[in-house]
């Protein structure tokens, strides 16, 4: 069968390493693609805004399957007007992928079910959040409500910071992303993000990781779409991963199904371990990126056939094999990112790391020239993905391979997988 990618960074270069591997696959293409997804896919310049366009291709190539990877064409509608024009796909509607498309939707949705999160307000117009932070506790969260590429949140430590970061959004940093406001207490414990395939009230769970989302070694600095991530997470336990899929991603479903928005796709819910247990931070509509490139290692068994499963509504009886390895990821950002960066710098040494069948490298924002010569092109570059016996072989292993790549132009971090190596035994 004939499949369609959808998307061109690092999660899609995952998704497209684990499709290939189908022995259910005809031709796979993607739109646009990178540098490493077009070593397994067709890659074609398709306007992904343009869903007529995007319909008129699927006919023309007898695609029988879309994925969609990222969240702005869910958020869009893609989806629903696939499903209208009879093209089966993978991804929740718009109506949805709400979920993710706006945070008061989703603690309006907790707060309507019962679903544990943290405290929140959502505001309109900056006069009246400023009154609100000025009457609760530091620090305190201040997200811009819609999409804003995991960048639109602030953890502000002082009023003046959370003033600012109101101000920022209501003149328009984040663009449409800012235009509404929610405010939410600020929640002690650890992050960790939980993974499931989700077909109106059937829910499969796959796995947890855990993300890196500063851009600096410590957990300092901005905010990113995320510097590494590895799995499985040893705060999500299985007793722990029980309790999120009880009390929050089995609700989630039911209350969509009550609301009139059935879900259908992969639903990551972020997360906070508190001493209380589990607390839903955000909603995400997609595999996130890095977890996914984690998450596509660990899998044993045939993705394909689980994303046609949950397109055809179908989860039911559906279950997956994971290998016992973790699988940890470190980011290689060009310098200057998350702020502004210089694009077009050159990117050599990645043919020496292709021996190794357990570490793969996944392309986010790469392109090639003519000459086969790779450049960066975006901010976060390359996903440099290991397996090992445990955290610690993971993290070696895929430091080793980073050394080995010429590129001066790049940043990483070099702490990934610091909360599993400073557990106590």
């Amino acid at each position: 069968m004939n499949v369609l990618l959808i998307g061109s960074g690092g999660r899609e270069h995952a998704l497209a390493w684990k499709i290939a591997q189908s022995e259910r696959l005809g031709t796979l293409y993607a739109a646009p693609g990178n540098a490493g997804i077009a070593e397994l896919a067709r890659c074609v310049d398709l306007d992904i805004s343009d869903h007529s366009g995007v319909i008129d291709f699927c006919r023309e190539h007898d695609i029988k399957l879309v994925v969609v990877g990222p969240e702005a064409p869910l958020v869009a509608g893609l989806a629903d007007d696939l499903e209208a024009a009879d093209i089966l796909v993978f991804g929740p509607s718009a109506a949805a992928a709400r979920l993710e498309g706006s945070k008061g939707f989703t603690k309006e949705l907790c707060a309507r079910h019962g679903i544990p999160t943290a405290r929140f307000a959502r505001f309109t117009e900056a006069q009246a959040a400023k009154a609100h932070v000025a009457d609760h506790p530091l620090p305190i969260v201040v997200k811009a409500d819609g999409l804003a590429a995991g960048k639109g949140v602030v953890i502000a430590e002082s009023r003046k910071e959370a003033e600012r970061a109101i101000d920022e959004m209501f003149a328009g940093a984040f663009g449409e992303a800012g235009r509404e406001v929610v405010i939410e207490e600020f929640l002690e414990g650890e992050e960790a993000s939980f993974f499931a395939l989700v077909s109106g009230e059937t829910v499969v769970p796959l796995a947890g990781a855990q993300d890196h989302k500063r851009a600096f070694d410590g957990d300092r600095g901005p905010n990113t779409g995320g510097m590494g991530a590895y799995s499985p997470a040893p705060v999500l336990d299985a007793a722990m991963a029980d309790r999120v899929l009880q009390e929050i991603v089995r609700p989630t479903a039911r209350a969509m199904m009550a609301e009139g928005a059935p879900y259908r796709g992969v639903l990551y819910a972020g997360l906070m371990i508190t001493a209380e247990g589990p607390k839903l931070i955000e909603y995400n509509v997609r595999f996130g990126d890095p977890e996914c490139q984690v998450l596509m290692m660990r899998l044993a068994s045939d993705l394909l056939p689980a994303l046609l499963a949950t397109a055809r509504g179908e989860l039911s009886g559906l279950s997956l094999d994971w290998r016992a390895e973790t699988a940890l990821t470190v980011v290689m950002a060009t310098k200057g990112y998350p702020g502004a960066y210089e694009k077009g710098s050159v990117i050599r040494g990645l043919e020496h790391l292709r021996a190794d069948p357990d570490l793969v490298v996944f392309h986010a924002g790469t392109c090639r020239d003519a000459d086969g010569t790779l450049r960066a092109i975006g901010g976060r570059v390359l996903n440099v993905t290991a397996l090992g016996r445990d955290v610690a072989e993971a993290r070696a292993r895929a430091y080793r391979a980073i050394e080995k790549i010429d590129w001066p132009e790049g940043f990483w971090r070099r702490d990934i997988g610091w909360r599993a190596l400073s557990r106590p035994e």
